[in-house]
């Protein structure tokens, strides 16, 4: 019963963050998430781990940039920002991106 109010609410918070103007700190190349199982979304959390909030659920295709990542005991966490929302950033496990370029 949960997931139509987070599935709503990351569709307001993407559409609130839809500023399309580029964001200098979040240069790098662009990554796709994916290997999220149907029905299911990436985690963009505050933080690097899984103790952190989760902002937002990011669906398989969504477009990421990426600032850096860093090893946090047995997972890679990487700094990310939407691409179409670069004000939306938080932290995603690099498990599940891959790089576009």
């Amino acid at each position: 019963m949960r997931r139509p109010y987070t599935i709503l609410a990351a569709l307001g918070m993407l559409a609130a963050c839809s500023d399309t103007s580029p964001v200098t700190a979040f240069t790098s190349d662009i990554y796709e998430v994916y290997g999220v199982e149907d029905g299911d979304m990436l985690k963009l959390r505050g933080g690097p781990g899984l103790g952190f909030e989760t902002r937002v659920g990011l669906p398989n295709g969504t477009l990421v940039r990426v600032r850096d990542c860093a090893r946090v005991g047995g997972t890679r966490w990487c700094e990310v920002a939407l691409d179409r929302a670069p004000g939306l950033t938080g932290y995603a496990s690099e498990t599940y991106l891959r790089s576009r370029s």
